[in-house]
Formats: structure tokens, sequence, C-alpha cells
């Protein structure tokens, strides 16, 4: 069945992981993704991360550029850009993540763009927007994760500043951008018009502190770290059982009660430092040293189960080897194969979320540097003739040939 976005054409002006991410997403959804990468080196990625695949490509990239297509065009060049604007003419999205006034430059920038094709709606994603004073600094994750706050409040109390492993403020970025992007399409249906679209790592991740800007302003303290602790309930957190650590949801009274009964302290609730979700906040500290003695006496598997059983959302808490190999991951499809023509068959993250009339596929797999150039400017009309004329003129790289059949 046909995918709901299969009617969109989106060029991939970007590199790393938002930009790539967010097209990422509409390629998934069935948008013709089109990856325009400079030659000889093409996205960043391609060469990230500490470890080696059979051909030249990370497992970062393959994991970022599924269901697209890669053309190599020299954005500097004339000619790449009388190519790229070619493109330009008959795409619906574009999405690009140079620093501010990069693009401009380039001769690529919205207003540019927009005179060449009105319908064209364009995404930038920065690190901290087109405007502001912060706006030409360099934006990755790591900076974003320190500016807006979020890197105070995390790791233990009394510890060394901490990051989130997972780059929220990157995937972030690229889910917010996406939600933009297809709001505007809608838009465009009934105006005829694209339009600019300013997203940046900085807004997201600020944007994402909802409990965090709550607790400030509903009380006028800074927010302090609390390792595995939520700001809102306890216990809600993690905790020490037998063998290893595991997670306890006890986000309401009911919840707190019937854990109570579990672990055998009946108890705890008639405490009045743990009688209601005020006073259990107050005295955490305190309250998780009970529970933690309770727990010492089974592994955490065990807990797990009776707390399931009782209705008090739990879960050991696991490594990614374990994670991926979960009954539930299985059941859900969250790790897929994909045949790639270098690396051969290669495993890839499912789909998050699934589509119950037009099923997800993976339709091609990250594309090899260049893969489809002459592919796509022929299916776009353009002659065999111009785009050997481009070659020639460095269009696509000094060092350019045509990929392999």
């Amino acid at each position: 069945m046909t995918l709901p976005l299969a009617n969109l054409r989106v060029l991939d002006v970007s590199q790393i992981m938002a930009g790539p991410y967010c097209c990422m997403l509409l390629g998934d959804m069935g948008a013709d993704v089109i990856k325009v990468e400079t030659p000889g080196t093409g996205d960043q990625t391609r060469r990230a991360m500490g470890f080696r695949l059979k051909g030249n490509d990370s497992g970062g990239f393959l994991a970022l550029n599924r269901n697209k297509r890669s053309v190599e065009i020299d954005l500097k060049h004339p000619e790449g850009r009388e190519a790229f604007y070619e493109l330009v003419r008959q795409a619906d999205i574009l999405v690009e993540n140079n620093r501010p006034g990069v693009a401009a430059r380039l001769k690529i920038d919205f207003e540019t763009l927009h005179a060449i094709n009105p319908r064209l709606v364009y995404a930038s994603i920065s690190g901290f927007g087109q405007t502001g004073p912060w706006s030409r600094r360099p934006g990755l994750d790591l900076i974003a994760q320190a500016s807006c706050g979020a890197m105070s409040v995390m790791g233990e109390p009394g510890g060394a500043p901490m990051k989130s492993s997972v780059p929220f403020a990157d995937l972030g970025a690229a889910l917010f951008a996406a939600y933009a992007i297809l709001s505007a399409v809608i838009g465009r249906a009934s105006t005829g018009l694209g339009q600019y679209i300013d997203a940046s790592l900085y807004e997201t991740a600020l944007g994402l502190s909802v409990w965090e800007s709550a607790e400030f302003w509903g009380t006028g303290r800074v927010p302090a770290p609390l390792g595995s602790a939520n700001r809102m309930s306890a216990p809600y957190q993690a905790v020490r059982a037998a063998d290893r650590h595991m997670v306890i949801g006890a986000a309401n009274d009911k919840l707190w009660r019937a854990l109570c009964d579990v672990i055998g302290r009946p108890d705890l609730p008639r405490d009045p430092r743990f009688v209601d979700n005020v006073a259990r906040l107050e005295n955490r500290a305190a309250l998780i040293l009970l529970i933690e003695a309770a727990l010492a006496a089974a592994p955490a598997e065990a807990w797990v189960e009776r707390l399931l059983a009782a209705g008090v959302p739990a879960a050991p808490i696991l490594d990614y080897e374990e994670a991926l190999d979960t009954e539930q991951a299985r059941a859900r499809d969250m790790v897929m194969e994909v045949d790639h023509p270098v690396e051969g068959r290669v495993k890839t993250l499912g789909f998050p979320v699934k589509l119950g009339g037009t099923p997800q596929q993976v339709r091609r797999p990250a594309p090899l540097l260049g893969q489809h150039t002459e592919e796509v400017f022929h299916e776009l009309g353009i002659s065999s003739e111009r785009v050997a004329g481009w070659r020639r003129a460095g269009a696509f790289g000094l060092a350019a040939a045509p990929p392999p059949a």
C-alpha cells in the first residue's frame, strides 16, 4: 500500500544527526528523500564513530540515512548550483543544518530558493536559531544540553555535571522540525505557498524542560540533580534489589500503598514522613533507604514480577544488549535486518510508531556516496547530455566518476 508521504520529495542538505534523522523520519513515511552531499567526502557521519565496518561508512551513518538516495553536488561550484536548482524546482521540502549565514553565502537560502519554487517548505536546523545574540555560535547536542540547563540537573546530587548519553537535543530538534514541516505542508494546501521553518537544538532542549521550569517558577528554587529520581513524585526512581538495580514508579497514593504491601511494609503509609506525596518528596532519602532495605531480600526480577502483579509500575534496568533482545522488542519488530550493497545484512532499529493501514518498510538501505546522482536527474527529466556536461565541469566534484552499475 502507498505510504502517506509518497507524493513528497525532500532535499536533505544536512549532515551528522538532527537534519538527517528528520529526513529519515519523512523517508520512513514514504517521502522520496534525496541526500545532497559534498563530493568526495559526503556527510561527516560517514566517517564518524570509533569503530569500522566492512566499507567506508560508519554504523552511525547507516542508522540515520535509510530510505534515502544520495547525489553528489558541489554547491560552491556555479554548475553545481545550477544542478541543485533543478532539484529545487521539483522538490516539496528542503532541510539544511548549516550555521546561520552559510546558506546565504552558498546561494541556497530560503529567499533564493523561494523565488525558484514558491511551494518549497524550507527548514533550517541550527544550534541556537537564526536570530539572537547566540545565533552564530556553533551548535552541538552537548552545547545545547549545557546551555538549556539540562546538564545542571543530571547526575547525582553533589556530583559533577553530566549530559544525557541519548542526544535528546539533536533528536528532539529532528522531531520538532518534522512536525513543523508536515504542518507547513498541510498549510500549503490552502495557500499554495511554502514557508520558512527555524528550528534549533537549544530551543528544543529548553522546550523539553517542562518539569524543571515548572519547579523553578513554582518554588523560586533552582532545580538541582536528583539522580534517577523524579521531581514530582516519590518513590519514582532506581532502587537497589538483592542483585541489581531496578526502577519503581509509585506515582500516586494508591500505588504507594500497593508497593508497601508487596515489600512487606504496610506500616509506611501511616508514617507522617510518607503520608502523602509532598511528605515523601521532602523525605525521599529516608524513604529510599527503607525501600531498599526491604528489596534486599530478593532479586530484582522477583520484585518486578510481584510489583507488576499488584499493578505497580516496575522494571529491571537493562543494558543495550538486553534491551535489544527482549521479547517486547522482538514482538514489536524494533530490530530489523536490511540488505546493504557493501555491508551485507545489517541490523537497524525498527519504526518507533506503526501505521496500521500503510505499514512502513525499509525500502532502501543508507546510500553509498553519490550512488543515485545520474538516476535522480534522469527521473527529473534532465537530459543525459546536460548531466554529463555538469559532471565534466566539476559540478559533482572534480574527481567524480559515475558509480558502478
